[in-house]
């Protein structure tokens, strides 16, 4: 089995212990789509697909095992140790880590490669496979009534939107955003 089917099957098993801070919903909801957009904007921008999916595949594992707060970091540990396991070498486990720990936009840490960038707009654009899942942050986490969970869904979305720098995220989201807006108003 080559790294990424292994690493994707990783997340997976991870996802599905008991002990996973969110259930299994990340890997179908999130691990998934950010993996798909990964792909194809990778293919669109010649960058190189396999560090980009490994990125996403293990962007937010730090969540998964340990939660949210620093997950960028715990993530990166977590893929240096899998990935040193599964005898990658080093010099891309370094490139992998750089994408995870880059791909947090609330960080204001800036990519320095078209990889980490190409994690941070898959991670953004899943948010549009998933609107429902940001209802369920706004009503159980942050405890929004209907009306003001629907005025911060929609805000979210124009934020992420306008985060995405590659007119190609734009142009593949595109439907989906107005559809949302059209929605929300």
């Amino acid at each position: 089995m080559d790294i990424i089917q292994e690493i994707r099957k990783f997340v997976e098993e991870e996802c599905k212990k008991p002990t996973s801070k969110y259930g299994y919903d990340p890997f179908v909801f999130h691990f998934i789509p950010v993996a798909e957009y990964a792909r194809e904007l990778a293919d669109k921008l010649g960058a190189d697909k396999e560090i980009v999916l490994l990125s996403a595949w293990l962007h937010d594992i730090g969540s998964i095992v340990y939660g949210r707060e620093d997950h960028h970091i715990t993530g990166a540990k977590i893929a240096e140790q899998k990935l040193a396991e599964l005898g990658y070498p080093a010099e891309k486990i370094e490139r992998v880590k750089d994408c995870i720990l880059s791909h947090r936009g609330s960080q204001n840490t800036e990519p320095e490669t078209i990889e980490a960038q190409i994690l941070v707009e898959a991670d953004t654009l899943s948010a549009f496979n998933d609107i429902t899942g940001l209802f369920q942050c706004a009503f159980a986490y942050e405890k929004l009534s209907r009306e003001e969970a629907k005025k911060s869904v929609r805000q979210k979305l124009i934020n992420k939107y306008n985060q995405l720098k590659f007119e190609d995220s734009k142009k593949i989201i595109r439907p989906k955003f107005e559809a949302a807006m059209l929605l929300l108003e």
